[in-house]
C-alpha cells in the first residue's frame, strides 16, 4: 500500500470519521508534523532531541524512525548520529491518532453571509491544538457543511458546551475582536452546581492565577497589609441562581473578565462549584453517586435542546454502519492497533456549563438551554 502523507492543507473529509460506543473517532491517518531547531536543541543528535522533548514515545521508536526516514532533517534521511543545528527543518511522518470525543451534531444555529453561530458539543476542541486537528468545532464544519474559512471570535474550553460564533472572514474577525477587547461584548453562561446556591446576586471579584503544568485555575485573596505581590490576573464574575432543587442550582454566570477556567474557579470560590466539574470539585467532599452522569449519560444529554426537526444526533445516524468499520494498521505506530490514542481518558464527560448568549452594540446570539438546565 501507497502511503498517502497529510499536512495541515489536507481538509477533513466526511469519511475521515468513525463512530463508536457514542463517541466520534478520526480513522487514523500519515501526517507530516513539521518543526524547526530551536537554539536549546541545536547540538543535540536528533534520536536525544526527539527523546528529550517529545517523550510520548520510547528511545527505540525515534531510532527507528530515523532509520526507516519516519524522521528527516531538510528533507532528507540522517543517521540515528546526526547533530542537529539551528532553524533546520525537522519532519516527523506519523500514524497520527486522534482523541474521540462525544458524538453530538455540531448544530448550525444562525448561518449569515459573515457570521455563522453553532452550538458547540462538550469535549469537542474549537480548532487545532495538541493531538486534535480534524476532530475540531472547525474541522468537522468543514468536513461536513463544506464551511470553511470560519475564524473564531471567543473562546469556549473543551469540555464546555453551547453558543459558538465563528466569522466568515478574517475582517469580520477582527471587527468581532475589537468590541471585545474594548469591553463592549456581554457574555451569559449557565451552569448546575453543587448545593443551595444563595438567591441574592454574588459577585466575585478575585484574580485568578492559570498554571499551565498543572492545567488549573486558582484564586488569589490579598491579605490586609498588602506585603505580597499577587500572580494572578484581575478577574470578576457575577452569579446569579435561577432555580434550585435543594441539591444542585442552576446559576447564571456572567463574566466581566475573561481568564482561564474563571467561570470554574470563582463557582469553588463560592463553595458552589460545577457539580461534575471533577478538576474543581477535589476541594470538597461530593459523593460520585449524586456529583454528576456517567460519561456515557453525559454524551446523550449535553447536547441543545433543538427543535425535532433538527438533524439527528451522530449517534443514530452513523453508529450502526460505522460499528465494524477497520482502519489501516502501521506496524512502526505505538498506538496501533487501538483506534484510540495511549493516554486518553475513557470516562471524559462533558462539564455543567453552557455559553447561551452573547450581546454586543449593535447584535445580540442566542443558544438553546442543554437538558441538563431543566430539574427533575
Amino acid at each position: 500500500m501507497e502511503i498517502v502523507w497529510q499536512t495541515p492543507a489536507n481538509p477533513p473529509e466526511r469519511h475521515d470519521y468513525i463512530f463508536r460506543n457514542g463517541k466520534r473517532h478520526v480513522r487514523p491517518y500519515y501526517f507530516e508534523f513539521i518543526s524547526h531547531v530551536k537554539n536549546r536543541w541545536a547540538g543535540k543528535t536528533i534520536v536525544d532531541l526527539f527523546t528529550e522533548e517529545f517523550k510520548g514515545r520510547p528511545y527505540d521508536y525515534y531510532v527507528n524512525a530515523v532509520q526507516s526516514g519516519r524522521i528527516q532533517v531538510d528533507g532528507e534521511m540522517v543517521p540515528v548520529s546526526y547533530i542537529v543545528r539551528s532553524s533546520q527543518k525537522i519532519s516527523h511522518f506519523v500514524h497520527r491518532h486522534e482523541p474521540p470525543v462525544l458524538a453530538l451534531d455540531v448544530s448550525v444555529l444562525q448561518k449569515e453571509p459573515d457570521v455563522l453561530t453553532i452550538c458547540k458539543p462538550a469535549s469537542v476542541p474549537v480548532h487545532p491544538c495538541g493531538q486534535y486537528r480534524k476532530n475540531t468545532v472547525v474541522g468537522i464544519l468543514q468536513a461536513e457543511h463544506g464551511l470553511a474559512p470560519l475564524f473564531p471570535i471567543h473562546r469556549l474550553d473543551r469540555l464546555v458546551s453551547g453558543l459558538l460564533i465563528l466569522a466568515r472572514s478574517a475582517s469580520k474577525a477582527d471587527s468581532f475582536r475589537q468590541q471585545i477587547e474594548a469591553g463592549m461584548v456581554q457574555k451569559q453562561y449557565i451552569a448546575k452546581v453543587t448545593g443551595v446556591f444563595p438567591d441574592d446576586e454574588q459577585v466575585v471579584n478575585v484574580n485568578v492565577n492559570y498554571n499551565a503544568r498543572e492545567g488549573r485555575s486558582t484564586v488569589e485573596v490579598g491579605n490586609c497589609c498588602g506585603n505580597t505581590p499577587l500572580k494572578g490576573k484581575s478577574a470578576c464574575t457575577k452569579f446569579t441562581r435561577i432555580s434550585t432543587n435543594g441539591t444542585h442550582s442552576i446559576v447564571l454566570c456572567e463574566p466581566i473578565t475573561g481568564r482561564t477556567h474563571q467561570i470554574r474557579v470563582h463557582l469553588q470560590y463560592t463553595g458552589h462549584p460545577i457539580a461534575n466539574d471533577m478538576l474543581y470539585l477535589s476541594e470538597f467532599s461530593v459523593d460520585r453517586s449524586t456529583k454528576g452522569l456517567s460519561a456515557d449519560r453525559a454524551a446523550a444529554n449535553s447536547g441543545c435542546s433543538l427543535p425535532s426537526s433538527s438533524p439527528k444526533s451522530c449517534v443514530d445516524e452513523y453508529c450502526d454502519d460505522n460499528s465494524t468499520v477497520d482502519f489501516s494498521i502501521d506496524p512502526m505506530c505505538t498506538n496501533c492497533p487501538n483506534l484510540t490514542p495511549k493516554g486518553y481518558d475513557e470516562d471524559e464527560e462533558g462539564l455543567w456549563l453552557h455559553c447561551i448568549r452573547y450581546c454586543g452594540p449593535d447584535w445580540v446570539y442566542e443558544c438553546p438551554h442543554p437538558e441538563w438546565a431543566s430539574h427533575d
